[in-house]
Formats: structure tokens, C-alpha cells, sequence
């Protein structure tokens, strides 16, 4: 396998374990406040980082130098902090298949910051078919919102995907010198002082309103979508180029929807499948001509 589809294969398995991040998250705020689940998930997905450094590095940790913490600030803005907020703020207010459409626009976003802080220079052909899958991805929120109105969870949700895209660019840039899951690891670290911290201000109360269900939907967004996830995403950007292997987040959107019927019976309407359905080709040609 070559270093470029090695990039694709590791990008196809982030993408899998990331598209059940909204559909957990969705369990996870019927019970605990977006603000908590931000600041828990990052404080415990720290903690394991700090693990994997530790077993890894043989207790001889090796730090970032001074650039690369400026890096892995943007990195821990992006995807620690941001688009964690971001998703759980709008998941109080619109249904996770609803959130899932959203993630067609990262794919563009991440290859525009991929432009812009990688340098990376994509042929027009790939513009084209990334663009024609976001596309898609507006057209259904036209479709859906004729009157041209976004509630607020949109709203939210639009800017957790410019966060995400601007982590996952940093994020992938730094991992061709740092090492892939190094720089989560790390990213999470740097925030973990201030998300003890948080994760006590807003710890619950009371813990009788939460169900097993919402003790599984953190650990799934702390352990797979907050850690584990970006081993094999960050390595897949870092192989295949930032903006290339940040087309099959298109994908995304599909195995969400899946997820979201199965974990909670939400309806998906065909306009839903037919978005995906489109986007999915446009990976396809996106990839063919990168």
C-alpha cells in the first residue's frame, strides 16, 4: 500500500469512529449540561493521553518546542475545545441526523485551512467535486429552511465546523513532524489544567436524572472521538495531504445517519439518504483527482 491510500485507509477509520461522535453526544447532553461534556470529555481524554505519552515514551517525555505549542494551541482550540462546545450547544435544540448534515461542509472547510496554514496546492478538478459535495450539503438546509432561517443550532453548528476545519488542518500539518497521535495527546494536555478545573465548576449535582446510556455517550466522545480517533485521522491527513484525505468526511454523513436510526430511532427522510448518496460520489471523484 502507498503512502498516499496508506493516508486514505488510516482517514476512512478517523472518519468511522468520528461519525459516532453526534449521535453520542446527543445521549450525552440528555443528562449532562454542554458545558460540562465539553470540559469532562477533554479532562478524561487528557488523562489518557498523558497515559499513552507515559507507556510510550518510557517516562522520558520528550516536549513540544515553542512553535509547536503555538500549533497545538490552534490544534486544542479547534477540535478540544470548540467543536465539542460547539456540537453540544446545538444538540440541545436539533436532532443529531439534523447536526450530521453539517459535517458535509467540513470536508471544504478542512481543505481551504489546509490551503491556508499547510500551503497545500489541490488541482481544480478536486476544488470542483469538493465544492459540488458541500453543495449538497447547503442545498438540503435550503430545502429544509425555505424561509432561509437558521435556528440556533445551526447556527452552532456552522461554527463547530470552521473550529473543527481549522483544528484538523493545524492538526494534520503538525503530525508530519510531531506524529499523529502525539499531537492530540498533546493538544489535550495543554488544556487539561484548565478542564480540571471547569470539569469541577460545572460538575452535576445531582446524578439520579442520568441514565447508563449518558455514562456511555461521554466515554464513547472521551475515549474514541476525543483520543483514539484522531490516531488515525491525524496520520491520515499527514500521509495523504490535508485537503485530499479530508474528503472522505463526505462519508461521514452517511454512517451518522445510520447510527443516529439505530441508537436513537430518529427518522431519516430520503432528502437525507439522497444528500449522502451524491456526496459520497463526489469522495469518489474528489479522490480520483487529487
Amino acid at each position: 500500500m502507498n503512502k498516499q491510500n496508506l493516508g486514505w485507509f488510516n482517514g476512512l477509520i478517523g472518519v468511522i469512529i468520528f461519525a459516532g461522535s453526534l449521535p453520542a453526544t446527543r445521549i450525552a447532553v440528555q443528562g449532562f449540561s454542554p458545558e460540562f461534556l465539553t470540559v469532562a470529555r477533554a479532562f478524561i481524554a487528557a488523562v489518557l493521553g498523558l497515559l499513552c505519552l507515559l507507556y510510550f515514551y518510557k517516562f522520558k517525555l520528550k516536549f513540544p518546542n515553542y512553535v509547536q505549542i503555538k500549533s497545538l494551541t490552534i490544534v486544542a482550540f479547534g477540535v478540544v475545545i470548540g467543536f465539542p462546545l460547539f456540537t453540544a450547544l446545538a444538540l440541545q435544540s436539533i436532532p443529531s441526523a439534523r447536526a450530521i448534515v453539517f459535517v458535509g461542509l467540513l470536508p471544504l472547510c478542512t481543505a481551504i485551512f489546509g490551503v491556508l496554514r499547510a500551503h497545500e496546492t489541490p488541482s481544480l478538478k478536486f476544488w470542483l467535486f469538493a465544492s459540488l459535495g458541500s453543495s449538497f450539503v447547503i442545498g438540503f438546509m435550503l430545502f429544509n429552511r425555505p424561509d432561509l432561517h437558521l435556528s440556533i443550532g445551526d447556527i452552532y453548528m456552522i461554527l463547530a465546523i470552521i473550529l473543527c476545519g481549522l483544528g484538523y488542518a493545524e492538526g494534520g500539518q503538525l503530525s508530519r513532524v510531531l506524529g499523529g497521535w502525539q499531537v492530540i495527546c498533546w493538544a489535550l494536555l495543554l488544556t487539561a489544567p484548565m478542564m480540571a478545573i471547569l470539569s469541577i465548576y460545572y460538575f452535576p449535582k445531582d446524578f439520579s436524572h442520568v441514565s447508563m446510556s449518558v455514562f456511555l455517550g461521554l466515554i464513547y466522545v472521551s475515549a474514541f472521538s476525543m483520543l483514539i480517533g484522531f490516531f488515525f485521522w491525524y496520520k491520515g491527513l499527514a500521509l495523504g495531504g490535508i485537503a485530499q484525505v479530508g474528503q472522505i468526511q463526505l462519508l461521514q454523513p452517511f454512517i451518522g445517519f445510520m447510527l443516529s436510526a439505530i441508537l436513537l430511532n430518529e427518522s431519516i427522510t430520503p432528502t437525507m439518504i439522497l444528500v449522502s448518496f451524491c456526496v459520497v460520489i463526489c469522495v469518489a471523484l474528489a479522490k480520483k483527482y487529487a
